[in-house]
């Protein structure tokens, strides 16, 4: 595991953090530019997330001690491609996980379908985590999960977390909340 704020390694991938230049130019679309600076190439699906990577580019610009929490991308090291993304919704311990978490943080991730079926979310998960209790003592991760997504489930499953409520969320619906504390992790 890399010290570097901008870098997290695990076997197979680098999660490579998207700065405010890095998500400028996802919105502007412009993959030669990032291709340069993530050295890998784009997935094309990453650019149809303009809604959570204008949120993310906002947060950066309001509050810039937001940034090394920022998404990542997930390059698969040895081809050089981005294969998903991985970030923390927030920095460590906001008030909205005070009641599930108080030392916590909520964080989501997408594997591209091309690339899903490997273990990469899980490897990402762990590299994530692991990151996030050692650089910063953060011990207690929080997922929420649309109750149809199985393959999410699963992976929650797989990692130890566990179900500790549910909510309506304004633009995804209906989502299980699951924790794990990191110590525990299996």
């Amino acid at each position: 595991m890399s010290p570097n704020t901008d870098l997290i390694q695990s076997n197979h991938l680098d999660l490579v953090l998207l700065d405010s230049k890095s998500l400028q130019l996802s919105l502007e679309e412009n993959s030669e530019a990032l291709e340069r600076i993530l050295n890998a190439d784009i997935h094309p699906d990453w650019f149809k997330k303009k809604e959570l990577i204008a949120l993310r580019y906002e947060q950066i610009i309001r509050m810039p001690v937001y940034q090394p929490w920022s998404p990542r991308a997930i390059i698969l090291r040895k081809e050089r491609k981005m294969i998903g993304h991985i970030g923390f919704h927030t920095q460590p311990a906001p008030s909205y996980l005070h009641s599930f978490a108080t030392n916590g943080i909520e964080y989501g991730f997408t594997i591209f379908p091309d690339f899903r079926r490997n273990g990469y979310a899980t490897e990402a998960s762990v590299a994530l985590m692991t990151w996030a209790y050692q650089q910063h003592l953060v011990s207690e991760f929080i997922l929420t999960i649309n109750p149809n997504n199985i393959s999410s489930l699963k992976l929650a499953q797989r990692l130890g977390f566990k179900k500790i409520g549910s909510h309506m969320d304004e633009t995804e619906g209906m989502e299980d909340i699951y924790k794990l504390d990191y110590r525990h992790l299996k």
